[in-house]
């Protein structure tokens, strides 16, 4: 019975994400449909209900008020901050398949998960670190090392994008170095791949992160995890046709916003920095967009557009003909 209270909890508040407001009752009846009750159909007894209420509040900092005005009808405060928090909802999102699927085991092999290799091994122990506060060892090979090299790191946060989980991590050497010759910053912190990682193990040194440290800051206007220290700039893309609807839905970066039709097809404007990651993400896109500006972005995405047509021979496999 104890085996599965999280998800009991996940459960309560998905709920009420997706009811907005329900009075216990409600509240119970939708929990003997749930398929999670303590026993075919059993009821939701009202002290376990204020028990969860309790323990939601001290893990997820997720608060169920009641409206007796309203019925004595039980909803989320604040569920924008909820809504807010990418991590929490993640959790929570992903908890609450795994309830349906546990629930319901028809749906099992018909809801299918992205798999995401490097999370599996390292990503349990970086947070234990991160949550003590301790200072971890790792041995890490970057693409195209000939060799692995054993370091230490102080894991300030992690990050998964495109199927890879990173810590971004302050690293006590280079941190020194700097201070001891008195150019560059004082803190340095750099990115890691965990599937880079070939060993990791959490030392018994402590570090107290620095509370300046903003993660969000950090990975202002990047698309990705290359830093390459390019500015923040706009950019303007076009989506011809229908592709506009997917942009909606799925914005290229955060900071995206509709311009306005253009004809047939539909400006965006973005504030990021065209890093590395981000023509990865135009070129995913193929011919569906259009960058408008700046220039410089353009004659980049050319040049890659005839790298990409010389190499799979449409000039002959030399680029002359797209240079004519």
């Amino acid at each position: 019975m104890a085996s599965n209270l999280l998800g009991r909890y996940v459960w309560l508040v998905d709920t009420l994400r997706r009811h907005k407001r329900l009075t216990y009752n409600e509240i119970n009846k939708l929990w003997q449909q749930s398929g999670l009750s303590y026993g075919e159909g059993d009821e939701l007894p009202l002290r376990t209900f204020h028990n969860h209420r309790a323990a939601i509040k001290d893990i997820f900092d997720i608060y169920i008020e009641c409206d007796k005005k309203d019925g004595n009808k039980y909803y989320i405060d604040d569920p924008e901050r909820l809504e807010g928090d990418g991590f929490r909802s993640w959790l929570i999102d992903s908890y609450a398949t795994l309830n349906q699927i546990q629930a319901d085991r028809q749906m099992e092999g018909r809801i299918l998960f992205e798999d995401i290799p490097s999370g599996h091994r390292w990503l349990m122990p970086m947070a234990d670190a991160m949550r003590h506060g301790h200072v971890v060892s790792i041995t890490h090979r970057g693409f195209g090392k000939p060799e692995a090299t054993t370091f230490l790191i102080e894991p300030y946060c992690l990050k998964v994008v495109a199927r890879r989980w990173y810590v971004v991590a302050r690293s006590p050497y280079y941190s020194e170095r700097n201070r001891a010759s008195g150019r560059g910053p004082r803190n340095v912190y750099l990115v890691y791949a965990l599937d880079r990682i070939e060993d990791l193990y959490e030392t018994d040194g402590a570090f107290k992160p620095d509370a300046s440290f903003d993660a969000d800051r950090f990975f202002e206007g990047y698309c990705g995890v290359n830093l390459t220290g390019e500015p923040v700039e706009r950019v303007v893309i076009k989506a011809r046709g229908g592709y506009a609807d997917y942009l909606r839905t799925l914005p290229l970066h955060s900071s995206q916003r509709e311009l306005g039709p253009d004809g047939d097809d539909t400006l965006f404007e973005c504030r990021l920095r065209a890093t590395f990651d981000f023509y990865q993400l135009l070129l995913s896109n193929c011919s569906q967009i259009e960058v408008v500006e700046p220039e410089h972005v353009r004659s980049r995405m050319l040049a890659m557009a005839r790298d990409i047509v010389a190499l799979y021979g449409g000039d002959g496999g030399n680029g002359k003909e797209a240079e004519e």
